[in-house]
Formats: C-alpha cells, sequence, structure tokens
C-alpha cells in the first residue's frame, strides 16, 4: 500500500468514527462526573480518582465510536445507493476492516470502562448492545428507534455518573433529559435523504421544549442543582437548536433538515455543559462548553451525520 493510499484509507476509517460526535459523548461523561462530584459534595467518604474520568473518556471513545461504525457497515447496501460518496461504499473502507474496527472499539469501550468499576463496565456493555440493536433493527423502527437511540445517550451520561457508583441511584432519573432529546433528532434525521416529515420535525420541536422544561426545573427534583447556574447554557441551547429546525420546517429541504440534525448533534455539549452548571459550578460548564469549538472545527473536516 503506498503512502497516498494508507492516509486515505486511514481518513476513511476516521470518517466511519465521527470524531465531532464523539466528542459529544465525551461531554455526556464530564457531566456525569459533575453529577456524580455534586453527590460526592454530600459525603466527604467519596474520593475521586482523576483518572478514572480519564477511563470513563476512553470507553465512551470506544462505544461512541464503534456503534457509529456499524451503523454505516449495516447501511452499506443502502449507502451504496443513497450516499455513495461514504467511506464504505466509495471503497475507500472494506465493509470487513470496518467491521473488526467496529469490535475492537465496542470491546475497548466495555474494557476501559471495567477500569472505573464493574457496575460502570455493565453500563458500558449495555450501551454497546443497544447500539448494535440501534444499527441493526432498531433505525428501521418508527417508534422503538428514536427511543433505542435515545437510552444509548442516557446510558452513556449514567457511564459517566457511574464514576460514584451509588450515585447512580439517586440522580438516574436524569437520563431521561438526553433519552428525550436524542429521540428529537433521531425522528428529524430521517428526513436528510429524501426531505423532512413536517409532523417529525414539529414532535422533534416539542420534545426541544420539553427538554428545556426538565433542564429549567431539574432544581426541584434536586436541591444541589442551581438553575440560575445553568441558565446561560441553557438559553444557548436553544439558540442553536431552534433557528435551524424551524427552517427546516418551512422547506422540509434536505439541505435544511440536515443543517437542524447536525446543530441538534452539536448541541449536545451545550446540554451538557447546562448540567455541568447547575450541579457544579459555571467554570466547570464553561470548561465543557469549550469542547464546541473543538467539535465544531472537527465537524467541518469530518460529517456528522
Amino acid at each position: 500500500m503506498t503512502k497516498n493510499n494508507f492516509q486515505t484509507s486511514l481518513v476513511a476509517y476516521l470518517q466511519l468514527m465521527r470524531p465531532a460526535n464523539i466528542i459529544t459523548a465525551i461531554a455526556d461523561i464530564l457531566a456525569g462526573c459533575a453529577i456524580a462530584i455534586s453527590f460526592k459534595h454530600q459525603s466527604d467518604s467519596l474520593t475521586f480518582i482523576p483518572t478514572e474520568i480519564i477511563w470513563l473518556i476512553l470507553s465512551t471513545i470506544g462505544l461512541y465510536g464503534g456503534g457509529v461504525v456499524f451503523n454505516d457497515v449495516f447501511d452499506a447496501k443502502l449507502d451504496a445507493i443513497e450516499r455513495p460518496e461514504r467511506a464504505i461504499p466509495s471503497g475507500r473502507a472494506s465493509k470487513t476492516g470496518a467491521s473488526i474496527l467496529g469490535l475492537i472499539l465496542l470491546a475497548f469501550g466495555v474494557l476501559t470502562a471495567w477500569q472505573v468499576s464493574e457496575i460502570s463496565a455493565i453500563l458500558a456493555l449495555f450501551v454497546a448492545v443497544l447500539a448494535l440493536a440501534y444499527d441493526f433493527w432498531g433505525k428501521h423502527q418508527n417508534m422503538f428507534g428514536p427511543i433505542n437511540m435515545g437510552v444509548c445517550r442516557g446510558g452513556n451520561l449514567l457511564l459517566g455518573v457511574s464514576i460514584v457508583p451509588t450515585a447512580l441511584d439517586y440522580f438516574f432519573p436524569l437520563a431521561i433529559i438526553p433519552i428525550i432529546y436524542i429521540a428529537a433528532i433521531t425522528m428529524v434525521s430521517r428526513g436528510e435523504v429524501n426531505g423532512g416529515n413536517k409532523i417529525a420535525i414539529i414532535t422533534g420541536a416539542i420534545f426541544y421544549l420539553i427538554v428545556l422544561s426538565l433542564l429549567g426545573g431539574a432544581g426541584n427534583l434536586y436541591q444541589n442543582y442551581f438553575t440560575l447556574q445553568a441558565l446561560p447554557f441553557i438559553l444557548l441551547f436553544a439558540y442553536l437548536v431552534y433557528p435551524p429546525l424551524i427552517k427546516a420546517l418551512k422547506t422540509l429541504q434536505p439541505q435544511h433538515v440536515g443543517k437542524a440534525v447536525k446543530a441538534g448533534v452539536l448541541a449536545l455539549i451545550v446540554l451538557d455543559a447546562a448540567l455541568a452548571a447547575g450541579f457544579f459550578n459555571l467554570y466547570y460548564g464553561l470548561g465543557v462548553l469549550l469542547l464546541l469549538p473543538i467539535s465544531i472545527f472537527i465537524a467541518k473536516l469530518f460529517a456528522v451525520t
């Protein structure tokens, strides 16, 4: 293999992993850790080891990367018709090579989570199985598919919380926020190729509103969540997701639907920053938010959807 062919192949396999999206998955972990930190403040007997955060970040890189690689593996025939420019149908990556990469990434995700705790490994395995279920079957189901994908993301947030296993019992209801949000994005994304479905986009807009309400009202359930600290991030989140969604609703054109989906995916970082700020402090939230320009830059090099 020549140097140019190797570089082309390397880029193709990186494209399969959706690097910009992986950054959003890292934001989930950091938000989950912030939530767990707020729990730690209620019990001085709990301690944190920074390396555990690194293990969980590595875990989500493997889980998310493996999940989206298998998305393209299972969609190879359809992509050959609808998206021939993608890595597998274009021949820049092989289906076999992608399958091996996906398996390695998913196994890596579970094994690195195991370095933190058994419950972290179980959560990672749960996310991996659900990701494969979505790729193979769930995405073709109108009702179950969006929920399936949302639960994957909710599990990823809880993977971050699992840095303090005892905190999971207290905070597991928070998983409903990414579940609802990702379900909304998944519904909207079905119009990227052939044009949007007005009902799906309107439903997505309503789900976004529910997410905003949950972010604003989490303090009613958790006394250690401070809405005023999260408010700037909540407003930024609304500003990022609604304008492209409204434009997609007006035109129903695939390119506008695609931009709405891309905005929704990247705004996940802002959602996580809101949770991090609300449960921990403004500075931690700003630290999570710094992942947004990184993800936006990478999104210019590699496709998000």
